[in-house]
């Protein structure tokens, strides 16, 4: 406001409130690419838990042992485009976010992406 002649701060528009930088993002874009295929992103709620779970499921049901990493870091997920938790990625590729898939979603999500 430009009351009683003071000007007003600019905030930045970053997505995690200005507190990164060229070099935090650029971490959290290479971090993408490694790590586990599968990956959920999600701040550690009961949701995020829940589509964990449901993932080691649908894991388990196609007989695959694979490594499923949880990204809890809030400027790794803005690097994904993700704007609402949780989300799931597979090799790289969000396939889902904002909602907790069901077993059988997953499966065939799965099955789409590594076939």
């Amino acid at each position: 406001m430009g009351l009683f002649g003071k000007k007003e701060a600019k905030k930045g528009s970053c997505c995690c409130g200005g507190a990164c930088n060229a070099e935090t993002m650029e971490q959290a874009k290479n971090a993408q690419t490694e790590g586990a295929p599968l990956k959920i992103l999600g701040g550690g709620c009961a949701k995020c838990h829940e589509l964990e779970k449901n993932t080691k499921a649908a894991l388990e049901e196609l007989c695959i042992s694979a490594e499923i990493e949880m990204i809890t870091d809030f400027t790794q997920i803005a690097s994904y485009g993700v704007m609402t938790t949780p989300a799931l990625v597979i090799e790289g590729k969000v396939v889902s976010y904002g909602k907790v898939l069901k077993k059988d979603e997953i499966i065939k999500l799965i099955k789409d992406r590594l076939s």
